[in-house]
């Protein structure tokens, strides 16, 4: 499987996870790492920025993949090809259909910026 095949796979993955989170079969340790999964792969502010050379982009090449994978692992069998099934209507057009679910990554974002801000100027 080359690089171009995985990152299909990775685009593909992670609305099953974000399905898998919502699963009440799914146990907690799993639905953990599944947000903090989709966080990060919605969150637009990365561990490393990608404006720094080769470093930047290191996070969403060896960090993301390594949180689907691990969280993958945590979801049991059932529920995981569960989630895919349902997945696969879940984007239309490479986009959302549901837009909304960023809204609380948004607010958290300002926030986040809000205490800098305020940090910074008091």
């Amino acid at each position: 499987m080359d690089l171009k095949d995985r990152a299909k796979k990775l685009k593909a993955d992670i609305p099953a996870v974000f399905i898998a989170l919502k699963d009440r079969e799914t146990p907690v340790i799993a639905r953990v790492f599944a947000g903090i999964t989709v966080g990060y792969a919605l969150s637009p502010v990365d561990l490393i920025p990608d404006f720094i050379p080769v470093l930047g982009y290191l996070d969403d090449i060896i960090l993301l993949p390594a949180l689907v994978v691990l969280t993958i692992r945590l979801i049991p069998v059932d529920v995981w090809k569960r989630s895919q099934e349902k997945s696969v209507n879940l984007w239309k057009d490479g986009k959302p259909k549901k837009w909304y679910y960023a809204i609380p990554i948004v607010i958290f974002w300002l926030l986040v910026i809000w205490f800098i801000v305020r940090g910074i100027c008091l």
